[in-house]
């Protein structure tokens, strides 16, 4: 399977520097604009079928990047950002001020963030890719489209990297509009059929990579997947 990772374009709150979370915001003319160059960019992709954050600003996205083909959008709660609860709508230099501990883990070491109220990164990491598991058993090798948000784009291709929580942030930044892929396959040792996805295979938690829960489970088969572009850049293979 080949999932074509999208981030939501610029909204208002981005601009304004307020923390959006789960709370509703709107794509700017440059957010609409970027989401409409997205789909040109991308208008020789054949998609089988997209995915997208329930969130306004999500829908917006997919809305234009989509806009010129005639394919079923499906919108799911659990592509949603990082739910950050009482920061929702504060402005982010405001909460440096008034909590600079929890402001700091957040940007700094996401290991560490622990708000009451809110979602950790270990429990958005976990419904991503539970998410994407999800996604995985029911659409093996095709090419789908996830248009979600950058916390949780970030979480799971950490996850396939195998890469700690706290390197959440580290580059690539994943800026507005940016287009990552991942490609899976999930093929039997044994050298028959590659049919199945990787999804099916990677653990109930973000805790367990693919590979853990292959030795576990599925000792007869091999997971691969591999970050094909990382927010626009072409990278190197990684595999779990």
């Amino acid at each position: 399977m080949e999932l074509h990772f999208i981030r939501h374009g610029q909204t208002n709150w981005n601009e304004e520097h307020r923390v959006q979370g789960q709370s509703e915001s709107e794509l700017t003319e440059l957010g609409i604009q970027q989401a409409r160059d997205l789909g040109e960019r991308i208008a020789h992709l054949e998609f089988d079928q997209v995915f997208c954050s329930s969130s306004l600003r999500t829908r917006q996205t997919a809305e234009h990047v989509f806009r010129a083909r005639d394919i079923q959008i499906e919108y799911l709660d659990a592509l949603r950002e990082i739910y950050l609860g009482p920061w929702e709508g504060h402005l982010y230099d405001d909460i440096a001020i008034r909590e600079p501990d929890s402001h700091r883990h957040f940007w700094q070491q996401p290991h560490l963030f622990n708000l009451a109220g809110a979602e950790s990164f270990f429990d958005l990491q976990d419904r991503a890719v539970t998410t994407v598991a999800s996604i995985s058993k029911d659409f093996k090798q095709k090419k789908i489209a996830v248009v979600s948000h950058g916390a949780l784009i970030k979480s799971y291709l950490c996850y396939v990297q195998e890469r700690p929580i706290q390197e959440l942030w580290a580059p690539p930044l994943m800026h507005n509009c940016s287009h990552s892929i991942v490609d899976i396959s999930y093929a039997p040792a044994d050298g028959g059929s590659a049919g199945e996805s990787a999804g099916e295979s990677a653990g109930e938690s973000a805790g367990e990579s693919a590979g853990e829960s292959d030795t576990q489970n599925n000792s007869d088969r091999t997971v691969k997947a591999r970050i094909v572009q990382y927010a626009d850049q072409i990278i190197g293979e990684e595999k779990i």
